[in-house]
C-alpha cells in the first residue's frame, strides 16, 4: 500500500531539479501566505464584516420601529435617518410583495447579510441584491401594502482593507518567487552544460574546452568530468599512436612475404599464400577503420532519407524494396552512417535474395528497418555477433571474404551517435536489423 502510494507521489512530482527545487522553495512560501490570508479572513474579515452588516440591519431595523409609531412625523423621521444614519430609502406600494432572490452562496457577503436580515425580519420579510448596482446594495422590507428600498453603499458592509491586504500578500509573494526562478535558472544552468558536455563527448563529438562554473559541488562534477574526458582523450590518441605504428610495422612484412611468394615456382603453393596475405592486410585494414573511425569526422546536419536512397541506388538491385519517408534530418557523421548502411545492406544482399529497407520517423525518434530472406542468425547469437571478429556457422555460410567485423562496425556507429541497434527474425523469414536514432 504504501509503496504504490510512494510510486504515485513520484509520479506526480516533477522530473526535472529546477522544477522539484522550485517546487520546495516556493510550497512554503504559498503555504504560509495561504494561512495568513484565512486567518486574517476568518479572524478580522468576516468578523468585521459581521459587525458592520449587524449594525446596518439594525438601524433598518429601528427605521422601521420608528416609523410603525404614529406618534412621530414620517416625514422627520425619513430627513433624521437620511441625514445622520446615511440611509437612501424611499417607499413603494406594492401589494404582492417577490422575496425570491439569487442566494450566492460562494458570497460572504451575502451570506451574512441574509442570516441577519433574516434574524430581523423572518424568512420572507426581506430581498436583496448585491449585484443590481456596482458600487450599492439594493434592500427591500417588507411594509404593509409595499416595501422599503434602502440604496446602502457597498463599504458599509464590507472593509477595503481586504484588498490592501490581498495586494501586500499576494506582491511579496510574487517577488519572491521570480526571485527564486532566477537564482534556481542560474544554480541549474551549469548542471545542464555538464550533461550536454558529457552526452556529445559519449557521442564522440568535439566539444572544445569545458569550463565547470556554478556552485563549488557542481564544479567539482564538471573538473572531475573534464579531467575524466582528457585521460580518454589522451587514451585513444596513445591507442591510435600505437595502431599506426603496428600498421607501419606489420605491413612491411607482409609487403616482403608478397615479393617472396612471387619466387615461389609451385603456382598453387603461391595462389595460396597470396590469399592468406591478403585476407591478413583486408583484416588488418578492417580493424584501424573499427578502432578510429568514429574519432576522425565532425557531426553535420544531413538529409537521411535523400542519403538512404542514393545508397540504395547505387546497388542498382531490383530486389531491393524500399519505404522511406521523404524529409528526415539527422545530426551526425553523415560518412558513418552511410559506412553502417553499407554494411548492413551488404550482409543481407549476401546471405538473402529479397531486401526490404524502411525509414521512419515517431516524434523525436528515427527508426531503420533492413531486412532479408536469407538463412537468419539463431536468437542465442544475436549478442554474439556484434562482438568483433565473431563469425558463425549455423545460419549464415562462413566466407574468407568476411572478417567478422561489419555488425560490430554497425554497432559501434550506432551507439556513438546514441541510438541503439537490434536483431530479430523478419517478416521474410531472414534477419531483420532494427536501428534507432534519437533526433
Amino acid at each position: 500500500m504504501f509503496y504504490g502510494l510512494n510510486k504515485f507521489i513520484k509520479n506526480l512530482l516533477p522530473k526535472r531539479l529546477f522544477y522539484r527545487a522550485l517546487l520546495i522553495v516556493a510550497t512554503p512560501v504559498i503555504v504560509i501566505q495561504l494561512i495568513i490570508t484565512i486567518v486574517f479572513f476568518d479572524s478580522l474579515w468576516i468578523k468585521t464584516n459581521q459587525g458592520m452588516t449587524r449594525a446596518l440591519v439594525n438601524e433598518i431595523k429601528t427605521f422601521i420601529e420608528v416609523y410603525k409609531n404614529d406618534d412621530y412625523d414620517k416625514s422627520e423621521i425619513t430627513n433624521l435617518f437620511s441625514l445622520y444614519q446615511d440611509l437612501n430609502f424611499e417607499f413603494i406600494q406594492d401589494d404582492e410583495f417577490n422575496y425570491n432572490y439569487d442566494e450566492r452562496w460562494f458570497s460572504p457577503i451575502d451570506r451574512t447579510l441574509r442570516r441577519e436580515l433574516k434574524s430581523r425580519f423572518g424568512a420572507e420579510g426581506y430581498w436583496f441584491s448585491t449585484t443590481n448596482y456596482k458600487e450599492l446594495i439594493d434592500i427591500r422590507i417588507q411594509y404593509k401594502n409595499g416595501y422599503f428600498k434602502f440604496l446602502i453603499p457597498k463599504d458599509r458592509l464590507a472593509s477595503s482593507s481586504a484588498r490592501i491586504f490581498g495586494l501586500w500578500i499576494t506582491v511579496p509573494a510574487l517577488i519572491m518567487i521570480i526571485i527564486s526562478l532566477i537564482f534556481l535558472k542560474n544554480q541549474t544552468r551549469p548542471i545542464t552544460a555538464l550533461a550536454k558536455a558529457a552526452e556529445k563527448f559519449g557521442k564522440g563529438e568535439e566539444i572544445g574546452e569545458f569550463k565547470p562554473s556554478g556552485a563549488s559541488e557542481i564544479r567539482q562534477a564538471g573538473l572531475e568530468f573534464d579531467r575524466m574526458r582528457k585521460r580518454i582523450l589522451r587514451h585513444l590518441n596513445q591507442r591510435s599512436e600505437m595502431l599506426s605504428g603496428i600498421s607501419h610495422d606489420l605491413r612491411t612484412p607482409l609487403t616482403r612475404m608478397k615479393l617472396q611468394t612471387a619466387f615461389i615456382k609451385d603456382k598453387n603453393i603461391s595462389s595460396k599464400l597470396v590469399e592468406d596475405i591478403n585476407e591478413m592486410e583486408k583484416m588488418l585494414n578492417e580493424y584501424l577503420q573499427f578502432t578510429s573511425s568514429s574519432y576522425v569526422e565532425k557531426d553535420e546536419l544531413f538529409n537521411l532519407s535523400e542519403l538512404l536512397d542514393q545508397i540504395i541506388s547505387k546497388y542498382n538491385n531490383q530486389n531491393i524494396t524500399i519505404s522511406i519517408i521523404e524529409r528526415v534530418y539527422f545530426n551526425g557523421r553523415k560518412n558513418l552512417i552511410k559506412r553502417c548502411i553499407n554494411n548492413l545492406i551488404d550482409n543481407a544482399l549476401k546471405y538473402g535474395k529479397k531486401v526490404n529497407i524502411e525509414l521512419s520517423k515517431k516524434n523525436t525518434n528515427i527508426f531503420i528497418k533492413i531486412e532479408d530472406d536469407g538463412p537468419g542468425i539463431p536468437e542465442k547469437e544475436y549478442s554474439n555477433v556484434f562482438k568483433p571478429f565473431y563469425k558463425i556457422d549455423k545460419g549464415r555460410a562462413e566466407t574468407k571474404s568476411s572478417v567478422g567485423l561489419g555488425l560490430s562496425i554497425a554497432s559501434d556507429i550506432i551507439r556513438s551517435h546514441g541510438g541503439n541497434i537490434k536483431l530479430k527474425k523478419s517478416d521474410l523469414n531472414g534477419l531483420e536489423v532494427k536501428i534507432f536514432l534519437p533526433v
